[in-house]
């Protein structure tokens, strides 16, 4: 038999090994579960929370580290608790919020375990909440909570995402880490003009799963395989063994991947792992 030149996979959620209705394919599953028994290590790594990614994690059934809050934290699901979990600095959390009380936009700030919002004012800001499970809605002061992992502004008021995040740059100007995207990157808001900016404390975004995977398992980045669909999964596409992006992509990930494979509704995730890991 041919040894494998992959050892473990590297996988975001959304748009990726979830399909429009935030599922996994059956097919899909049940080849990472296949891959998982043969000895692969099969890993996570998503911008959502940690309440958010229990679910996921509990249907794959993994004993592996997992990377969330785009890589501010790492659950073990064995543990049952966060591992890391970095957060941003009194400063910084002060900074970031009086730019959303300049800008006056919606603002969410989340905590290992809670998630504050501020109410939403139209129908569009209540629709662009929706798939945010667990908000408690506060006035804007009682944003200001310690041990803050990401700080998220809602806005439709941009042309780009990344001209967003720019000027959440330059009015902080505090170190961080920041992702951006269209809301329209998700599947259930397919119609959104609503673009995301989320404010990390600093990191090295999803490529801290590659130091997770090297650190924990003895797996290094050259025999990892790693699988997105949207700019916060650069880092650790840029990182891995093998890039592999996702037909519906954003344009910025196809261009730095290795190989584009099936979209995130078909069994493509399936064929991948049975090509490279079994």
């Amino acid at each position: 038999m041919q040894a494998r030149s992959y050892d473990a996979i590297l996988l975001d959620l959304d748009g990726t090994l979830l399909d429009g209705r935030s599922r996994i394919r059956p097919k899909n599953l049940a080849a990472l579960h296949a891959a998982r028994d043969s000895g692969v290590r099969v890993m996570v790594a998503t911008g959502r929370s940690k309440v958010a990614t229990l679910p996921i994690l509990a249907e794959l059934q993994l004993d592996s580290r997992a990377v969330v809050f785009n890589g501010a934290a790492v659950y073990c699901p064995v543990r049952e608790c966060l591992l890391e979990e970095r957060t941003l600095s009194n400063r910084t959390r002060a900074r970031v919020l009086a730019f959303g009380e300049h800008k006056d936009h919606l603002t969410i700030i989340m905590q290992g375990h809670r998630k504050l919002a501020l109410e939403p004012r139209t129908e569009v800001e209540r629709r662009s909440l929706e798939g945010l499970h667990g908000l408690e809605f506060v006035p804007r002061d009682a944003l200001a909570v310690d041990n803050a992992i990401r700080i998220t502004f809602l806005s439709g008021e941009y042309e780009h995402s990344a001209q967003y995040a720019r000027e959440v740059e330059e009015f902080v100007r505090q170190p961080m880490y920041l992702t951006h995207f269209p809301l329209s990157m998700l599947p259930m808001h397919r119609e959104s003009q609503m673009h995301a900016v989320d404010v990390h404390p600093p990191c090295r975004g999803k490529g801290e799963a590659l130091r997770v995977l090297e650190e924990t398992y003895g797996i290094p980045q050259e025999r990892v395989v790693a699988v997105g669909d949207a700019t916060n999964d650069v880092p650790m596409l840029e990182r891995a063994g093998l890039a592999v992006a996702m037909e519906n992509s954003m344009e910025e990930v196809v261009r730095i991947a290795d190989r584009v494979i099936g979209h995130h509704d078909t069994d493509a995730i399936a064929e991948l792992v049975e090509e490279l890991l079994l």
